[in-house]
């Protein structure tokens, strides 16, 4: 059972107004700016989000801007972030609202949900914060929140409807907010902080749920590569357009196994949803034959790189 509206609206957005954290994207209610933090933090913690935020920004100033680049500028901007897909529907986004819109957002949850990439989530959250609608946000720290709180597991339905009952319809945005805070930063997965939590008192849970299903086991898995840099250059190959993970983005040739007898230049630690990989690189010998292009070092940053070769280039230095 959900608790008062009015009592937990009074206590969130005290502790909220109070201890919200300063994130660049609540500068101002700026719809390009909440769009695109939106989308960025989708499955992306908030601390590697804030970087790529202003380099994005950065590149493209405005969604006009955005519309106007190339997908492979867009990817290079979004590289390290992962999940791609995302990237390539900013961009598709930004072109229907220059073509359709006149490179204005639509100010609707319905008129937002007609745009490339953005579902109910992200319509709610940009027609809340940004145009102050009255529709709540359902993520996964919203959702723990409310089973917490109403002290039972919830399914999807019910969970958008015990959001909207709860809330607060004068401060739509900053409620939406603050109650994502709450899961992100007190009402925390493992080891939530009810002792400082504003709400605990009208929380029934007040500590976990029970878990009802078994976590996924991780899986490990090692990988190689070659790193081969000449005359301020190195090789690189670029992944099938038409692959069904990091299309088009570029990356180091991979290696079916390690090179007997040689010691690795790079071992590193790479996770990707439920596989943790070992990552070796090895440097490149006369004997190996590898295919891909020469690309220049300087040039590098603006290369749709994955975030694997991203981060196998700053460990190397060459980044």
């Amino acid at each position: 059972m959900l608790p008062s509206a009015k009592r937990f609206h009074r206590r969130l957005l005290a502790w909220y107004d109070l201890h919200k954290r300063d994130l660049p994207w609540r500068v101002d209610h700026d719809p390009y700016r909440v769009w695109v933090s939106e989308i960025m933090l989708q499955q992306t913690r908030v601390a590697a989000v804030i970087e790529h935020y202003h380099e994005f920004l950065r590149r493209f100033p405005t969604v006009q801007k955005l519309a106007g680049a190339r997908e492979s500028s867009v990817l290079a901007a979004w590289s390290g972030l992962g999940y791609y897909r995302r990237a390539r529907m900013l961009h598709a986004a930004a072109k229907v609202m220059v073509r359709d819109h006149g490179g204005k957002f639509p100010t609707t949850t319905d008129g937002l949900l007609s745009l490339p990439g953005i579902g109910r989530y992200t319509a709610a959250a940009i027609g809340s914060i940004a145009f102050s609608e009255p529709v709540a946000v359902v993520d996964g720290n919203v959702e723990r929140v409310l089973q917490r709180i109403s002290g039972k597991r919830m399914k999807n339905g019910e969970i958008w409807e015990a959001a909207n009952s709860l809330l607060d319809s004068e401060r739509p945005g900053d409620f939406n907010q603050a109650m994502m805070e709450l899961g992100a930063v007190v009402c925390a997965p493992r080891a939530p902080s009810c002792l400082v939590c504003p709400v605990i008192q009208l929380c029934a849970t007040r500590g976990e749920l029970p878990a009802t299903t078994k976590p996924v086991p991780q899986q490990k898995r090692e990988i190689h590569y070659a790193l081969h840099l000449r005359e301020a250059k190195i090789l690189l190959s670029q992944r099938s357009r038409t692959a069904s993970l990091m299309a088009g983005m570029w990356e180091l040739p991979e290696l079916e196994s390690m090179i007997s007898g040689s010691t690795p230049s790079l071992t590193l630690r790479h996770s990707i949803t439920v596989t943790n990989y070992t990552v070796k690189v090895w440097p490149a010998t006369k004997s190996q034959t590898l295919t891909g292009k020469w690309i220049a070092v300087n040039r590098l940053h603006r290369l749709a790189l994955t975030g694997l070769a991203r981060k196998i280039l700053r460990k190397a230095s060459i980044l």
